[in-house]
């Protein structure tokens, strides 16, 4: 009986044991998952949109826009243009979704997944994902091709 006990005892302090370090990790990924919401949340403004041709350079695209991301899983983006602004001949120019938002924080990416688009119908049920970065104080999101390769980068600058 005495064995049984002792048994049972060992077996209780390893299973605690294993339950505590699921919980721990899992709390350390919420952690890092909050971190990086806290991060994002917010509006920025767009400072340069820059595309990477398959044949080499970079060509800078003189957009204007916005992203907000509400710190609840949602976002929104608007670009166009800098050419069609304050213009009549602006429609269908630029992009325009919005949707929830998730977060793979190992691998710095950012999912839009848009549930709707004013501009782009097609658009609706995609995600976008996007590879993120902070430099010197911006947010840099990139899209990359089916190959890995960047084929974008948006720079944001949030609004404090």
């Amino acid at each position: 009986m005495r064995n049984l006990v002792r048994f049972a005892s060992v077996l209780f302090l390893f299973s605690s044991a294993i339950l505590w370090g699921v919980n721990n990790n899992r709390n350390a990924d919420k952690n890092g998952l909050d971190t990086i919401e806290q991060q994002f949340a917010g509006n920025y403004e767009l400072g340069s949109f820059v595309s990477f041709p398959p044949e080499g350079g970079e060509v800078l695209n003189n957009y204007a826009g916005r992203i907000t991301y509400d710190g609840h899983g949602h976002m929104s983006a608007i670009g166009v243009p800098a050419r069609v602004i304050g213009s009549v001949d602006n429609a269908n120019s630029g992009f325009s979704y919005f949707g929830n938002v998730s977060w793979d924080v190992e691998n710095q990416t950012v999912t839009h997944h848009v549930t709707g688009s004013p501009i782009n119908g097609a658009m609706v049920g995609v995600d976008m994902v996007r590879y993120y970065e902070w430099v010197d104080g911006l947010l840099v999101l990139a899209t990359k091709d089916s190959a890995g390769r960047v084929v974008a980068k948006f720079s944001w600058r949030k609004f404090e």
